[in-house]
């Protein structure tokens, strides 16, 4: 089964600030049919402008990962770690038993561009923790997250896996699937094919019981990829 999640069907939110497209229902926005995807519950695409951010507000028992594409996002949170993440930069957030945190843009006229990714653990009541890298790109599959940390990727809890697939304008790619397993792939830049649906960036695609991932960038083509179990825990 192949569906695609258009990017101008998906929910917006503005303020003075922030502009927000939401894959998934958040906030404000429900969307009965993009509740969660498996174990995948949010993907924001945001747009901070300077000197705006997220105040300190609290989680819980959630795995949340930012990635940074444009600008420079500081994060400060209530476990005492101070950051700032870089363009090109993943941090991962587990929530735990509860966190307070706070996401600004300082700079004076950069905007911050990031995608902010929730996923609900497979083990709850945790302590919170804190893990930031940054990934240089490369072409292919790149793994970012697993749950074992393997190849110095970020450790979640949760039976997931989450790779960067970057590619050339009209260059392909292959990679075998579970047909047991859940997959969701976001487009971050460019456009393309997926398994033969024309996608562009913003487009989600959800995919399951197939055996075959099949990609063609029709230019410079950077896609997330997330590994998803068929019955999340």
């Amino acid at each position: 089964m192949i569906e695609r999640r258009p990017r101008d069907q998906r929910g917006y939110f503005e303020l003075d600030w922030l502009k927000s497209y939401h894959s998934f229902s958040f906030g404000d926005y429900y969307d009965p049919n993009h509740v969660q995807f498996s174990a995948l519950r949010v993907i924001n695409d945001d747009w901070i402008a300077p000197q705006g951010g997220f105040a300190t507000h609290g989680h819980r028992n959630m795995e949340i990962l930012t990635y940074v594409l444009q600008g420079e996002l500081s994060h400060r949170d209530s476990e005492g770690n101070e950051a700032r993440i870089k363009a090109g930069e993943f941090q991962l957030m587990s929530a735990g038993r509860g966190i307070f945190h706070s996401e600004y843009n300082h700079h004076e006229d950069a905007p911050v561009k990031l995608l902010q990714i929730w996923l609900h653990p497979n083990v709850e009541q945790t302590p919170p923790s804190y893990q930031q890298r940054a990934f240089p790109c490369q072409t292919g599959l790149q793994w970012i997250v697993t749950p074992s940390g393997e190849g110095e990727t970020l450790t979640i809890k949760q039976d997931a896996q989450i790779a960067r697939i970057e590619l050339n304008p009209g260059e392909p790619f292959e990679w075998p699937l579970h047909p047991e397993r859940h997959y969701y792939l976001h487009v971050v830049k460019g456009d393309g094919q997926i398994n033969g649906h024309a996608v562009r960036f913003g487009d989600g695609i959800k995919l399951s019981h197939e055996s075959n991932l099949t990609l063609i960038a029709n230019q410079a083509f950077q896609v997330l990829l997330f590994d998803l179990p068929a019955i999340p825990r």
